[in-house]
């Protein structure tokens, strides 16, 4: 079974961490996933840098240009993921948009994933109703999980079209902001939270943007199976590298 659905069904509260491929360092991919393992994360969104990233912040934004100035590429991130699984069990998805992986050749993008042990894409300018005619017999053919995102503006019937086509989770979308750290959430996103929960949807929820402290992921989970953390970590690496992984990640749920 896809390493995905094995951790969202474990008894847990999921921390997902983000970060860019190819920052701050070139080569700093690898060991970024390693110690992100070595330190209990459950999973890892590793960002492809593009060069016009719309729901990104600026943090995002300024790693991708830094990674994108290094040379990442997506020929150079399959390479060094090449034998990723070959010191690591985490469920690992590439999140990045879908102009990079359309000049790869989308099939060719996601056999390359099957090949290396990737788990899943999140495309956020990958329409929903695309993907169900275009692209998703591909995707499931190399075993791999697409994963659609959410807003508090998203309707209650596309929501639903977006559960029925999805088989892994949902990315709940905080905010109709970018990406970026927050020191809390107000009334209005929490009762969004508790909205899309009691639509006892068939995929759970991973909320995203504006988790960057213990607070914001235990606000976050209180509705959802879990949260993801971006710019909070990209700032992490900014200052520290790849080293002290593990102390960023205990202030979250240490």
């Amino acid at each position: 079974m896809n390493r995905i659905k094995n951790k969202l069904k474990e008894d847990k509260k999921i921390l997902s961490i983000y970060f860019t491929a190819g920052y701050p360092k070139f080569e700093d991919t690898t060991q970024t996933i390693k110690e992100l393992e070595r330190n209990e994360v459950d999973m890892i969104e590793i960002g492809l840098p593009f060069s016009d990233p719309l729901a990104d912040g600026p943090t995002i934004q300024a790693s991708s240009t830094k990674a994108l100035q290094n040379g990442m590429t997506s020929e150079k991130l399959f390479d060094q993921l090449k034998d990723i699984r070959e010191t690591v069990e985490i469920p690992l998805l590439i999140m990045g948009y879908f102009n990079p992986i359309l000049q790869y050749g989308v099939e060719s993008f996601c056999a390359k994933c099957k090949e290396i042990g990737i788990d899943g894409l999140i495309i956020p300018d990958l329409p929903v109703d695309v993907y169900n005619e275009e692209y998703k017999s591909t995707f499931e053919k190399y075993g791999l999980i697409n994963v659609f995102l959410i807003t508090p503006q998203t309707s209650e019937e596309r929501i639903n079209y977006i559960d029925s086509v999805s088989n892994g989770f949902i990315y709940m979308v905080s905010s109709a902001s970018t990406t970026g750290a927050q020191s809390g959430f107000g009334n209005e996103q929490r009762d969004y939270f508790k909205r899309i929960a009691d639509m006892n949807l068939n995929n759970p929820q991973i909320v995203g943007f504006g988790i960057s402290n213990k607070d914001t992921f235990k606000q976050a989970t209180k509705y959802s199976k879990g949260a993801i953390i971006g710019s909070a970590f990209i700032k992490h690496l900014t200052a520290n590298g790849t080293s002290n992984i593990g102390k960023f990640v205990d202030k979250i749920i240490g």
